[in-house]
């Protein structure tokens, strides 16, 4: 899994230039065609979180992958993105137009917390389809987007901020789109492949300072927005292996690195491993290894 794109990211990589008006402290807010990021030279879109919100206007055949969900989409859909879940979609035809917009939270301080939204919420609708009717009204909205952004108006932000306002209730009127996910097979492996990229992506400790912070298989489940059982399923079918297996196998093998490769001391590694006291690592390495770290050191 990429690391989490920052708002800075998506200027560079995808426009080559950074606004002006990207002040962390008084949000910032943008709106595009979506027409100019697709076709045969548009770079794919990585499986990764991203740090700002976006909403998509969607015309044309795609497959969103979020979380362990997939969503296919015929014709058209209103997209909803937030910080918390990674995503991308696949572009399955040629011809796609639409539009989207990007804003961070900071955008709506003190005019209503996003998070608080169906659309928003880990577990909430986060895609629906629409049919031509409404692509129309949606389209309008986000026309006045772009001509509201491009205007001197002293207070074009609030009324930008009550156009994505309007874009939330539209959606939220609607029915969500089916999810689905095409084989159970192909579930249990994607859940497994998000739940190791994610396990992977606090390795390797490089500091005694970082620590490991996603410990339980609750943890994971809990970023991947699954429930627990769902997660410790898709593993054992994958892997034969429980969860907690698989993660104590990957702390294991960093300890082993830590423990022959630095001069850290035990409480140290321990810390950075995620464990409360040195001597519930000391359990759980001898546990394993037979050894204790001090042992294993020295062998």
């Amino acid at each position: 899994m990429d690391k989490t794109e920052t708002i800075e990211d998506f200027y560079r990589t995808k426009l080559n230039f950074m606004p002006d008006n990207l002040k962390k402290e008084i949000g910032h807010f943008n709106v595009f065609e979506l027409d100019d990021f697709m076709g045969c030279s548009a770079k794919p879109i990585p499986y990764s979180r991203k740090d700002y919100f976006k909403i998509s206007l969607i015309i044309g055949k795609n497959r969103v992958h979020y979380a362990d969900k997939i969503v296919e989409i015929e014709e058209q859909a209103l997209f909803f993105a937030n910080p918390q879940i990674p995503y991308n979609w696949e572009q399955l035809e040629e011809h796609q137009t639409g539009f989207f917009c990007v804003f961070t939270e900071a955008f709506f301080h003190q005019f209503g917390n996003l998070k608080e939204y169906p659309v928003f919420k880990p577990n909430g609708s986060f895609i629906y389809s629409i049919d031509k009717e409404q692509t129309e009204k949606i389209k309008l909205i986000y026309r006045q987007m772009m001509e509201e952004i491009n205007s001197d108006y002293a207070y074009k932000y609030d009324v930008l901020r009550n156009l994505v306002f309007e874009l939330i209730h539209s959606a939220m009127k609607m029915q969500p789109a089916n999810l689905s996910v095409n084989q159970h097979s192909n579930a249990s492996n994607r859940i497994s492949s998000l739940f190791l990229e994610l396990l992977e992506r606090q390795f390797p400790i490089e500091n005694s300072r970082q620590r490991f912070t996603l410990r339980s298989a609750a943890d994971f489940a809990n970023q991947l927005t699954i429930h627990v059982n769902h997660l410790n399923r898709a593993l054992k079918e994958t892997t034969q292996k429980t969860t907690s297996e698989v993660i104590a196998e990957r702390l294991l093998q960093e300890a082993k690195i830590l423990l022959k490769h630095t001069d850290w001391n035990i409480a140290e590694i321990a810390y950075s491993l995620g464990f409360e006291e040195p001597t519930h690592f000391n359990n759980f390495f001898k546990k394993n290894i037979n050894l204790t770290p001090r042992q294993f050191r020295t062998v």
